[in-house]
């Protein structure tokens, strides 16, 4: 009884200490701001606990080669893939970078999505080239090919008479192995995002989720945030969506799964085929079966959910002050919901219960013509449609550019700093978009400034 508690104290002791946004991890923030920021596990995360962490940081970071070879635990790359590690997506568990300065050859961070929409409006992986396009391929099997960019100039203004400038990226793709895309084929570019936090988001309790829908907007505030669901291959049945871009995989075991399938072509008990279509006879040929076991999946999802969160900076400046007023005053918290409490369902304790600030409401939001993948409103990934996207995370934005060496944003990296990401806003954020460009350059500073921060 008396350490039961003294357990329940120390429990409220620290969630009071770590309760402020200061720590937007709670009790597991990290203090580190230099390039390894993003590479650490929860404080608290000990003795075994951290040694497996740090087996599944190894298999995440290592690169992966065809089989048979001399290092089994890491061989069955291919036949086709886009990457041949985690890492190199997400280097230093951070974010992509998604596109070159100038018309190019697109990042290996940024991958594709493929859909052929039917007649009658459905959607379904594109039957020459699968669901994701793969442009690399082990030694006598055909990539599917290259893709490049070419950039629109989209010039505005501010209120204030200051002029800006976007870079709307127009994709094409050459080389292709098996024959032109054809009509009908929607492509949905996607980069990777950083590590941070996953586990703390995972365990958020879904009822608090689904408590930020407003499907019919019945506020009538212009935000219709809905969830998303998806079927679970571990549940066998519909579930709500938390991670991708997309809100398409419910859980991190299974969105690492998937990413091993389509990313490097490693299959697992859980997505136990390759990526290869009825008419890739070469892919056909070199398939391999259980590539990655689910002990070593066990071991890199455990790493992906304790992957800690870097503490706010700057937090009592006073322009970071006026920055999060704005924030509010231009209601862009409607979507970037700033805090949650972890639920008590996570195995590691410094999962749970803990008040985070994600700034994410984990719901899917129509963001306008210029970010959809189609202006129409096709279903792509679950429930959610060409246009919707699930509100990304804003925490770690700041220290984007000391991990990454870069200050791109936003599905595909077109933003080239964190204005740039919200002028690209529309959809049920146009009006935040709208009050912003209404701003006065210093409070336009000033919100800046406060994203940095997070």
């Amino acid at each position: 009884m008396v350490r039961a508690l003294v357990l329940t104290l120390i429990s409220v002791l620290s969630f009071n200490t770590y309760s402020s946004e200061k720590f937007p991890a709670g009790a597991g923030t990290t203090l580190d701001f230099s390039v390894n920021a993003f590479s650490h596990p929860m404080s608290g995360t000990r003795g075994m606990l951290r040694r497996q962490f740090q087996v599944g940081n190894s298999f995440f970071k290592g690169a992966w080669v065809t089989s048979p070879s001399s290092t089994p635990l890491r061989d069955g790359l291919g036949p086709i893939f886009n990457a041949t590690s985690c890492t190199a997506c997400h280097l230093l568990d951070g974010r992509g970078r998604g596109l070159p300065d100038s018309d190019g050859k697109t990042d290996i961070s940024l991958l594709f999505r493929l859909k052929k929409v039917a007649e009658n409006g459905e959607t379904s992986p594109h039957p020459t080239y699968g669901d994701q396009f793969q442009p690399h391929s082990i030694e006598g099997v055909q990539g599917e090919g290259e893709v490049f960019v070419k950039f629109e100039t989209i010039k505005g203004s501010f209120a204030d008479g200051e002029v800006y400038e976007l870079k709307k990226p127009n994709y094409i793709f050459r080389k292709l192995a098996l024959g032109n895309l054809g009509d009908n084929t929607i492509v949905s570019p996607r980069v990777g995002p950083q590590m941070i936090g996953l586990g703390l988001l995972e365990n958020i309790n879904e009822e608090d989720i689904l408590a930020g829908e407003d499907p019919e907007d019945l506020n009538n505030d212009g935000i219709s945030g809905r969830a998303n669901y998806i079927y679970s291959v571990i549940e066998q049945r519909q579930t709500l969506g938390r991670f991708g871009w997309k809100a398409s995989r419910p859980n991190l075991l299974e969105q690492n799964a998937a990413a091993f399938n389509g990313d490097l072509g490693i299959t697992s008990p859980l997505f136990p085929t390759e990526e290869c279509t009825l008419v890739q006879i070469d892919c056909l040929e070199k398939q391999t079966q259980e590539d990655i076991s689910r002990e070593l999946l066990d071991k890199v999802t455990l790493y992906t959910q304790l992957i800690s969160v870097p503490a706010r900076r700057d937090i009592n400046d006073l322009s970071v002050k006026n920055g999060k007023k704005l924030f509010h005053q231009i209601s862009c918290q409607a979507c970037h919901r700033p805090d949650f409490t972890t639920g008590s369902n996570s195995k590691y304790q410094v999962l749970n219960n803990q008040k985070i600030y994600p700034y994410t409401d984990m719901l899917l939001h129509d963001m306008g013509d210029e970010l959809a993948d189609d202006t129409r409103s096709y279903e792509f990934e679950g429930k959610a449609t060409t246009r919707e996207w699930r509100t990304p995370p804003l925490w770690g934005l700041g220290l984007v550019k000391s991990v990454n060496g870069h200050t791109r944003f936003l599905h595909d990296g077109r933003a080239r700093n964190l204005q740039e990401a919200i002028l690209w806003h529309g959809g049920e954020a146009q009006k935040s978009k709208d009050e912003f460009i209404k701003l006065t350059k210093k409070d336009r500073d000033d919100l800046i400034k406060f994203l940095r921060s997070l």
